[in-house]
């Protein structure tokens, strides 16, 4: 894993105004997500990447409290995988199936297509604190999850993009450099400066390559702008799940109070009910006294 090194994101503009930018170093964030979850290597590579996506994705929006969660539903043995972000860059996700047992390696590459599944879905929920958050959704086009970022940017919201996001696996399982990068084309961009952008992006490393050779976020913007890129700020970003003893509770309440007098039939034995979140891992246990209050609130 890189040393003294701290994942952050740079959102920047280049070309005055009209290229909107972003990269990011996204390593902790990689690594904590396989540790929570168990993650095999495959499995750690799509549920980063799709995590350095949405870290990507979150920094368009406009104030912190808002948030942006992409959902992959594949064909594969990995089954529903789901990154959430919000303005302050923080990230979280999960995997329906850590450990799939479908072969690691595809020619000499992490199988990220072969546990995701090349046909399915991807959504983007966009909440904005209106009173009904944006969805959009579209087919997968290949499963390697860059480029279904993508193609959601293109076919849903008709911006011009191109996405790259990787995660290196050490030998032991450990996350050694995972990032990526993004780049819009907004109108205005003539065909010269496009067609620029586009060599330099076809000419650029992996973009693990990049990170473990020591580019930082501002390098990489440096190598597809090498004219020069504004950037508008620098934002740490890192693993968060929101969940707490009371949320779990009011999630727990709003069951209703049949479901809780049920779970608290099935659990009465032990005189504990324990609920482990599904983003983090994170157990809570109940006893059998804050159960019943539960079921009390839960029938007003």
């Amino acid at each position: 894993m890189k040393s003294g090194r701290s994942d952050y994101l740079v959102r920047a503009t280049a070309l005055d105004g009209r290229v909107r930018a972003f990269a990011v170093d996204s390593t902790g964030v990689t690594a904590e997500l396989s540790g929570r979850h168990g993650t095999e290597p495959a499995v750690t590579a799509a549920l980063g990447r799709l995590a350095t996506g949405a870290l990507m994705f979150s920094a368009m929006l406009k104030k912190s409290q808002h948030t942006v969660s992409i959902r992959i539903l594949g064909d594969g043995p990995a089954g529903v995988l789901l990154a959430a972000a919000n303005g302050n860059g923080e990230v979280r996700g999960l995997v329906g199936r850590p450990v799939t047992g479908a072969d690691q390696v595809s020619n000499g590459k992490l199988n990220v297509a072969g546990v995701v599944g090349r046909n399915g879905r991807l959504t983007v929920t966009r909440d904005l604190g209106l009173r009904h958050p944006y969805v959009g959704v579209v087919e997968l086009v290949s499963g390697e999850v860059g480029e279904d970022l993508a193609h959601y940017l293109v076919s849903s919201e008709q911006t011009p993009s191109a996405v790259g996001v990787g995660v290196f696996v050490g030998g032991g399982g450990e996350v050694a450099a995972a990032g990526g990068w993004m780049v819009q084309l907004l109108p205005g961009v003539p065909t010269a400066d496009a067609t620029r952008i586009e060599d330099a992006i076809r000419g650029l490393p992996h973009p693990t390559t990049m990170i473990r050779s020591g580019d930082t976020p501002e390098d990489v913007l440096a190598r597809i702008f090498p004219s020069g890129f504004e950037s508008l700020d620098r934002l740490p970003v890192r693993f968060h799940c929101p969940c707490t003893a009371e949320r779990v509770e009011r999630a727990l309440s709003l069951l209703g109070e049949a479901e809780v007098r049920s779970i608290l039939e099935k659990d009465r034995a032990g005189g504990i009910t324990e609920v482990t979140c599904e983003f983090c891992g994170e157990r809570y246990t109940l006893d059998t006294a804050a159960m019943e209050a539960i079921a009390v609130r839960a029938r007003r």
